[in-house]
């Protein structure tokens, strides 16, 4: 397959399954559940910071935080009394329990009494805009920024990966493709406007990872952050302004089982 074909096979691929229709069975749905750009913000990183098993289930559980926050996440961040927090006892999804959730929230309460976005957590001694912004420095010092609260639980930490850690940081990136990546196709929203989608990283899951291989996007042995940045680096000779469109082509092909 010469590289003109992939790009005109993927370019329609990511047609086909970056559409309105993608949403419903996938996390994204629940930052879409929103209007308010926090709020879309809180939930959207949630859902992606809880995206592993089975997506149905991973809906569901954030479903469940919502209700437990009264519909209404920044609200209940931003206003809630210790007595509040009894409604967040329980909840539990695989290995991310509350005492996870109760220090996230106290994160966000933190963050946005000093500041109106979320972005700026990934623009931490980073000048905005294109190209200055370097997703691997801005993801290990967000994961730092995460983390600089007194008395964060040890056990946390395994819930925010970092490339420091060798970590593909596939949740991360996709919360960053939902955030940053703006079309009219109404998946991705596109909200944040000081990263381009031009400086996003590939988010690498398993499907996306055996499709690429297929296609020889990836050659590395190992799945860590260099396989993310390989995979990418390629994108970007395919679309050098939006690699990570093709997130949607190869996580489709995968899902669906179509290689």
């Amino acid at each position: 397959m010469g590289s003109f074909n992939l790009k005109e096979f993927l370019d329609k691929k990511v047609e086909e399954y970056n559409r309105p229709e993608f949403i419903e069975n996938d996390p994204i749905l629940i930052p879409h559940l929103f209007s308010d750009k926090k709020d879309i913000e809180i939930m959207g990183f949630i859902a992606a910071i809880l995206a592993w098993g089975q997506r149905k289930t991973i809906i569901n559980k954030c479903k469940e935080l919502i209700d437990r926050m009264d519909g209404a996440p920044y609200d209940f961040i931003r206003n809630h009394k210790d007595v509040d927090l009894k409604s967040l006892l329980g909840f539990k999804h695989r290995t991310f329990n509350d005492t996870d959730l109760l220090y996230f929230v106290a994160f966000f309460r933190h963050h946005y009494m000093e500041s109106d976005s979320l972005e700026d957590a990934f623009l931490i001694g980073q000048e905005a805009g294109y190209p200055s912004i370097d997703i691997e420095i801005a993801l290990n010092r967000f994961k730092a920024y995460f983390f600089s609260l007194a008395d964060y639980p040890t056990r946390t930490r395994k819930h925010v990966s970092s490339p420091f850690q060798k970590s593909t940081c596939k949740r991360l990136n996709m919360f960053l493709r939902w955030m940053v990546r703006r079309d009219t196709q109404g998946v991705d929203f596109g909200i944040w406007e000081k990263i381009s989608p031009a400086q996003l990283v590939c988010p690498c899951d398993v499907h996306v990872e055996r499709v690429a291989r297929k296609f020889g996007l990836i050659t590395l042995d190992k799945v860590n952050w260099n396989t993310a940045v390989e995979l990418t680096d390629n994108l970007l000779i395919l679309d050098p302004d939006d690699p990570v469109k093709y997130d949607f082509a190869l996580f489709g092909l995968g899902v669906e089982r179509e290689m």
